[in-house]
């Protein structure tokens, strides 16, 4: 359980708020006594979003391969030739 005083509340809510978010209890705290609880709404998250690895999907997709400036060139007029045609 995390402690936070009323002067806490007052000047940093959000990261009051955001430990409530993430399911803790807040015990807060008035002249070094306890003064309240507060409790999360809803369970806590079991889980949290994994975001994906979009590193290591391009290095899975192209290796180490990296374009020089003629083949990049290459490839955009070999685009250009089929938009055309």
């Amino acid at each position: 359980m995390r402690k936070a005083t009323v002067r806490d509340l007052r000047n940093e809510f959000a990261r009051v708020a955001a430990w409530i978010e993430n399911g803790e209890e807040v015990l807060i705290t008035r002249a070094g006594k306890s003064f309240a609880r507060l409790v999360p709404n809803h369970p806590a998250p079991t889980s949290r979003l994994v975001k994906p690895d979009i590193i290591a999907r391009l290095r899975k997709t192209w290796a180490d391969r990296i374009f020089s400036a003629k083949e990049v060139e290459a490839m955009r007029a070999a685009e250009l030739e089929g938009e055309e045609g």
